[in-house]
């Protein structure tokens, strides 16, 4: 008799179980890549809002603003990656410290970081997640799993949108550095 494979991802109570079609290794590995990705997107939510209440220079305004608007959209996507969770019948974070334990991408504690180190870290830090948008894309059509797949697609655009206007807008005269 072999042992059963222990799931990443916490198994669902029965009081929460949610009816699907997907496969339950499937609910678990798409769950356990969304979760990586909502716990980075918590990650640089945060670190937008701090950098955006303290950036300071020149262009105070105009970063300020920007960066506000670009975390209120990194916000706005948590709530649906969680409850895709949810409806393929899996379960999402509960806490900071899950936050913590899953995310990827490193926070920035600094006491003063200049303008356009914010702006080429938030860069790359979306950059990140766009891969890892992409990879749990990938397990999401690996499992036929079309709903999943179109909302990741949705954020995977709005991600990029981000890094373009970071770069653009770290951009000094002539430069052309990626």
């Amino acid at each position: 008799m072999t042992k059963p494979k222990k799931s990443s991802s916490p198994k669902v109570d029965p009081a929460l179980d949610t009816p699907t079609d997907i496969a339950p290794d499937a609910v678990d590995e798409i769950s356990a890549a969304l979760n990586t990705v909502l716990a980075d997107t918590f990650a640089l939510f945060l670190k937008t809002k701090n950098f955006h209440w303290h950036v300071s220079g020149r262009h105070f305004r105009d970063y300020h603003l920007l960066l506000d608007e670009q975390s209120a959209a990194i916000m706005a996507t948590t709530d649906e990656i969680a409850e895709r969770v949810r409806k393929i019948g899996g379960t999402t974070l509960r806490s900071i410290g899950h936050i913590a334990k899953l995310q990827t991408l490193a926070d920035n504690n600094e006491d003063y970081v200049p303008a356009r180190e914010m702006l080429r870290e938030l860069m790359n830090d979306n950059k990140k997640v766009v891969a890892n948008l992409r990879k749990a894309h990938e397990i999401a059509d690996s499992h036929d799993d079309v709903a999943t797949a179109s909302l990741l697609e949705n954020f995977i655009d709005e991600a990029e949108k981000r890094t373009w206007f970071l770069f653009e807008a770290s951009r000094e005269v002539g430069d052309n550095e990626r």
